[in-house]
This record gives structure tokens, C-alpha cells and sequence, in this order.
């Protein structure tokens, strides 16, 4: 695959380059509210979709398995998360939020102002097209065509 250097390949490089940093910027300050770190934030939000195994959320967030199990060992003190086997494989143990971590990791999610604002003002047709462009971006499938589109 040929890489492109061109004014506006590196224009657009440079701005989804501002959009992650702000966006970071912004998770950092909304983990710090709940006392947590960047990291248990992530953790807590991860298993706020489903519960899983220390692997598995080493592998989402591209870091070693011990440093998640220090993370998820602290979120466990603090009442956010818990272990519990695997219904499906016994010897597994499965990372799960608490009512509390699942309230707080909710609580996270809603003060991320800063992609909603912005997104608020282009239609959903923009919406749609951008969410389209970055999913071909990363390799993914396209969605289900929305026949209201």
C-alpha cells in the first residue's frame, strides 16, 4: 500500500491527529472527576459493555496483561468491578462491573462533551458518512444500509 504525503493527506493526518488528543485531553479530565485514572476509566468503560477475561482486555487496549490486572485490582477496591468465573469455562475468570462501576462508568461516558458537541451540529447524513469513512479507515465492515437513509 502506497503511502500518500500530499498537503491534504497530511492536513487530515493532522487533524484526526487533534481530534484523539483532544479527545484524550477530555477522558483524562472526566476519569480524574471520578478518581480514577485514564486507564481504570477504560477498563471500567470495556467492561461496562461486557464482562471479560484479563486477556481479552489486555488485547482491546494493547497493553500487558499485568498492568490490566493491576488496574482491574484497584477498580476491585474501590467497589467498580469484581471477578466471577466464566459460565462458559469455569477456570476463566471474567472481569464484571459492579452496579456501582456500571453507574459510574455510565456517568463517564456522559460528560465526553467534546465529540458530542461538535457532532451535534452536522446532520445525520454527515454523521453517517463520516462514521462511514472511519470504519473503511480501520478496516471495517460496512453497517446494515439504513433504509431511511
Amino acid at each position: 500500500m502506497a503511502t500518500r504525503t500530499d498537503p491534504l493527506t497530511l492536513e487530515v493526518v493532522e487533524l484526526i491527529g487533534t481530534v484523539v488528543a483532544r479527545y484524550y485531553e477530555e477522558y483524562e479530565e472526566a476519569a480524574a472527576a471520578h478518581s480514577l485514572t485514564g486507564a481504570q476509566a477504560r477498563v471500567l468503560g470495556l467492561l461496562s459493555l461486557e464482562p471479560m477475561p484479563m486477556r481479552r482486555i489486555a488485547q482491546k487496549l494493547k497493553c500487558e496483561p499485568s498492568n490490566v490486572t493491576g488496574i482491574v485490582d484497584r477498580l476491585e477496591v474501590r467497589g467498580l468491578v469484581e471477578r466471577r468465573p466464566d459460565p462458559a469455562d469455569r477456570r476463566v475468570k471474567l472481569a464484571a462491573p459492579t452496579e456501582k462501576g456500571t453507574r459510574t462508568a455510565r456517568q463517564l461516558r456522559e460528560s465526553l462533551d467534546f465529540a458530542r458537541e461538535p457532532l451535534a451540529g452536522l446532520s445525520d447524513a454527515d454523521r453517517a458518512v463520516l462514521r462511514d469513512l472511519l470504519r473503511r479507515m480501520l478496516g471495517m465492515d460496512p453497517p446494515a444500509q439504513d433504509p431511511g437513509l
